[in-house]
């Protein structure tokens, strides 16, 4: 009886330093030492979010109206570039001209993603609230309109949909030029009054890659 006695006392006693020590864990995690482990994971986790890693930074540093403008119309410019592009698959016959049509698209489609990233880190909207018809409606888009220099009008559009073979070939680079001819002067414009150090470094990269396909494109128009 006295050996039951001195077991359950023991039995006792374990349990009561059990619950104590579980009391002793309770206490400390709540100071917050417990939950490292999802402190340390919150970030790593907010800096994996999906499509973060592939997303262009916004432009860092001061900006001004003109850098927001050039990035509001840049990108309709480079969407319409990119439209007359995809119109030489199946249609385009000369090599240089394929060759040409894959520069766009391999530069301006990721400038298009990095200029939309630009307005939302600014807080801007995407689109100008200039009035001006991005879609076309400038005569034979030779001209400028609204800051839209060298846009194609629809007319235009059809015109090289329509064609084939050395005739969209001709049509292409005749439109082209001008469409790149556009571009440069609205980055001309932005290196003149712009602020923002990156959308500058932009515009020098728009003014030196166009100018030089525009040298191309006319080699193309004389050997056709």
């Amino acid at each position: 009886m006295r050996a039951f006695t001195n077991r359950a006392a023991r039995t006792s006693a374990l349990v009561g330093a059990v619950a104590a020590a579980g009391l002793l864990l309770t206490a400390c995690g709540g100071d917050g030492a417990a939950p490292s482990a999802s402190a340390t994971a919150s970030p790593s986790a907010t800096a994996a979010a999906p499509g973060s890693a592939a997303s262009p930074a916004p432009a860092p540093g001061p900006f001004n109206d003109a850098d927001v403008l050039f990035a509001q119309m840049m990108i309709p410019h480079h969407e319409q570039a990119l439209e007359m592009a995809r119109l030489a698959d199946g249609r385009a016959e000369d090599a240089d001209v394929r060759k040409l049509v894959a520069a766009i698209e391999r530069a301006q489609d990721p400038e298009i993603r990095t200029m939309r990233a630009w307005l939302k880190g600014w807080d801007r909207p995407e689109s100008a609230d200039n009035g001006s018809d991005h879609g076309g409606g400038h005569g034979s888009g030779h001209g400028s309109g609204s800051g839209m220099a060298g846009m194609m009008s629809e007319r235009d559009m059809k015109r090289l949909a329509a064609a084939e073979g050395k005739e969209f070939d001709r049509a292409f680079a005749e439109l082209m030029i001008a469409h790149h001819e556009g571009a440069v002067a609205m980055a001309e414009d932005e290196r003149k009054d712009g602020l923002n150090a990156t959308a500058k470094k932009l515009a020098d990269d728009v003014v030196r890659t166009q100018s030089a396909e525009v040298a191309e494109l006319r080699k193309v128009l004389d050997r056709l």
